[in-house]
């Protein structure tokens, strides 16, 4: 089979995978499996801004995806997804190509990356991941470009999506102290030359560029403004992921100030450990989000093949090794619940160590067959190449099954629920949801009131309320949502009109009972409470009794 059939092949089973298993519609606020994705389907059609670090390159991507003519927008965004997955897919196997040129081998590696549970989760959702994945694919495979033909303008198109793919996820940072490395170890002399500096400095600034998005809309007055990088220092707290650490710096002290998401966390100590816990817990060979991935032949051809590049490929093997180091610590010691989705460039480097080792089986078989027959030569490698492709392939249907969200109608649900059953200029707390969606987007039941009062782990600074366009600290004050319960916030909409709270899996309402609020079901699927103050409720209503 040529590479480039062998590639065309590829795209076409994984256009045919993640197209038949994706989301169709509007998603929801999951714990912790969809944190963002009904955010992200808000903002990226009205041209938001997102949580940290912003993803101003995913969101502009995201917006230009919301005008195909195909499903509604939210179906659009999840697409992105998809089409990005195929890409990364593609890309490494490109990248593996030029590491083994073997086919075979280059597409096993791709075949292992393409299929792993977790990677494919995230091609079904509005989710940044795959997008993470073709960035850091395509400097890989420039990068190589580069080593195979001495030319600067690989090398500078390499400096420059390194600068665009800071301006997506954060992590991608790891690349530019790897590629230095590898520079170094390849030709040390280029490091040498003020020119190659100069023009890669200002290519790197020239990628930057998508960071201006974020304070020209914050500007502009954007719709779903999460971060609000009005300032400077908000813009690069926004941007550096600071406001992720910030928060766990008031959860540790305890001195969250009003209006913030902060909790408290008196040990410090007792936290580490608790961290250091849950990255053993992670690290344990029967995890599956480290081994369990991968098939154990799979496992067995990647040890080779890192092996291998370690003895044979230096610079290869010095940067990819970097790479796949710094990730895997970085998923493992980050304080998410959704710590699972950091490994996937990880993975993704360990789909091109599969590649060689499967390549180095393959040379070493091919180098078997020079003492036998042609004909048992060529049936034995023929064997050779249909088994280390059905390997990976071999836990596909149960992979496909197990992601599989095309009839995920949850978020619509969710949305014709509330547009149907809550009554006129209600007041509903919700936590990240898709009513967002509702309200922009399909700009449907406008009369609502839509307060977020719950915990995020990052230090919100806007749109905790709906219409308003607030701050965390008037927000606080005026909707009550310092409470991190949402009791205060329940409260203070009494004094409007009907209070609902959007069940999505997460809410404690015995806090709202034991305030004194009688919790009724509003529709048959519980998607809906009714918040209905009672003679004790603090600040209740007059005439709403239990």
């Amino acid at each position: 089979m040529t590479p480039a059939l062998a590639g065309a092949a590829l795209a076409l089973l994984f256009a045919t995978l993640y197209l038949g298993t994706l989301a169709p519609t509007v998603l929801y606020f999951d714990y912790p499996e969809m944190f963002d994705s009904a955010m992200l389907q808000a903002a990226a059609p009205v041209l938001g801004l997102g949580h940290p670090t912003g993803y101003p390159t995913y969101m502009m991507l995201a917006h230009l995806f919301t005008y195909l003519p195909v499903g509604d927008a939210a179906y659009r965004v999840n697409l992105l997804s998809a089409v990005a997955g195929v890409v990364a897919v593609v890309l490494v196997y490109l990248v593996g190509l030029r590491l083994t040129r073997r086919v075979v081998a280059a597409a096993a590696g791709a075949l292992a990356f393409g299929l792993a549970p977790i990677f494919w989760s995230q091609a079904v959702i509005a989710e940044v991941y795959t997008l993470n994945a073709v960035f850091i694919a395509s400097v890989l495979y420039v990068l190589l470009a580069w080593r195979d033909s001495g030319r600067d303008r690989h090398l500078l198109l390499a400096v420059f999506l390194m600068g665009l793919s800071l301006t997506h996820h954060l992590t991608s940072a790891l690349m530019l102290p790897a590629t230095l490395l590898f520079v170094y170890l390849t030709d040390r002399s280029r490091l040498r030359s003020a020119g190659l500096w100069i023009r890669g400095t200002g290519l790197f600034v020239l990628g930057l560029l998508p960071y201006l998005y974020l304070p020209g809309r914050a500007a502009a007055d954007a719709p779903l403004n999460e971060a609000d990088p009005s300032s400077v220092e908000r813009f690069l707290l926004l941007v550096s992921g600071g406001s992720f650490l910030l928060k766990n710096l008031l959860d540790v002290t305890g001195s969250a100030p009003a209006g913030s998401s902060g909790g408290s966390r008196p040990d410090l100590w007792h936290g580490l450990g608790e961290a250091g816990a849950r990255a053993l817990e992670r690290l344990a060979p029967t995890g599956v989000y480290v081994v369990g991935q991968f098939p154990a032949l799979v496992l067995v051809a990647g040890i080779a093949g890192l092996s291998y590049l370690l003895v044979t490929d230096r610079a290869m093997a010095a940067m990819l090794g970097i790479l796949f180091l710094g990730w895997l610590a970085h998923a493992l010691a980050y304080t998410v619940s959704d710590f699972y989705v950091f490994f996937i460039p990880a993975y993704l480097i360990f789909g091109l160590f599969v590649a060689c080792g499967t390549g180095l089986l393959m040379r070493e078989t091919e180098s078997l067959t020079r003492r036998m027959s042609r004909r048992s030569g060529t049936a034995l490698v023929a064997g050779l190449c249909a088994l280390v492709l059905a390997i990976p392939l071999a836990r596909a249907p149960e992979t496909y099954a197990a992601e599989d969200r095309s009839g995920d109608y949850r978020g619509r649900e969710i949305l014709e629920t509330v547009a149907a059953q809550a009554e006129p200029d209600a007041t509903i707390l919700h936590h990240r949801s898709s009513l967002w969606y509702l309200v922009l987007v399909e700009e449907r039941r406008r009369d609502l009131t839509l307060v977020d009062p719950f915990e995020t782990s990052w230090v919100r600074q806007t749109d905790l309320v709906w219409p308003d366009d607030l701050d965390a600290g008037e927000s606080a004050s005026r909707y009550g949502t310092g409470d991190l319960s949402g009791v205060d916030s329940a409260r203070i909409a009494t004094r409007k009109g009907p209070v609902y709270l959007l069940n999505q899996g997460t809410e404690d309402v015995g806090e709202f009972r034991e305030a004194g609020f009688k919790v009724e079901p509003v529709d048959e699927n519980g998607v809906l409470y009714e918040l209905i103050p009672g003679k004790g409720t603090k600040e209740a209503r007059g005439g709403r009794s239990s």
